[in-house]
This record gives C-alpha cells, sequence and structure tokens, in this order.
C-alpha cells in the first residue's frame, strides 16, 4: 500500500510542480516563485523519485513498511505546497487583470 501510494504520489506531484513552473513563468510577478518554492521542491521530489527507481529500494519495501510517517510527510509536504503555489498562481492572475 504504502509503496503504490508513494511511487504513484511523487511522480505526479512532481509534474504538477512542473507545470505551476511553467505557469508562473508567464506571470510579470514581483516574487520569483519558480526559484523560492518550485526549483527547490522539483529538486527534492526528482530526488525522492530517483531513489524509489533504483533497485536497492524494491528490497527494501518489508522494512520500509515501518516507516509509514515519514513516506506520509513527504507526500504531505509536497502536496500543501503545491496546493499553495495553486492558489498563489490564482492570485498572481486575479491581480494581474
Amino acid at each position: 500500500m504504502v509503496d503504490r501510494v508513494y511511487k504513484a504520489g511523487i511522480p505526479q506531484l512532481r509534474e504538477k510542480l512542473a507545470h505551476l513552473k511553467e505557469e508562473f513563468s508567464g506571470l510579470d510577478s514581483g516574487t520569483d516563485w519558480a526559484k523560492l518554492r518550485i526549483e527547490p521542491l522539483l529538486r527534492h521530489a526528482e530526488r525522492l523519485e530517483g531513489l524509489l527507481n533504483q533497485p536497492d529500494f524494491a528490497r527494501e519495501y518489508s522494512r520500509l513498511r515501518r516507516g509509514v510517517v515519514m513516506f506520509h510527510s513527504d507526500l504531505v509536504y509536497l502536496r500543501d505546497n503545491v496546493r499553495a503555489l495553486e492558489k498563489t498562481l490564482e492570485s498572481e492572475k486575479k491581480r494581474k487583470k
């Protein structure tokens, strides 16, 4: 369960972050959200995804199941940041109109 949710969630969130980076690049904002938040989050998600695809990780699932809290915290952290960035993007778009 944990591995499937985690393995699916991290790439999805990485894709959302990449999309947000593209969206923010089209705005003339006083804050460079891509450099401030999106790029660091993207690097974190890419590193986690890279670890998931390593052969060593596949052999560790039984022991990693005990680390549910840690896996969950990664997903919560990335999801919360994506939601906040989506709200910021909408706010920036409204402000520019």
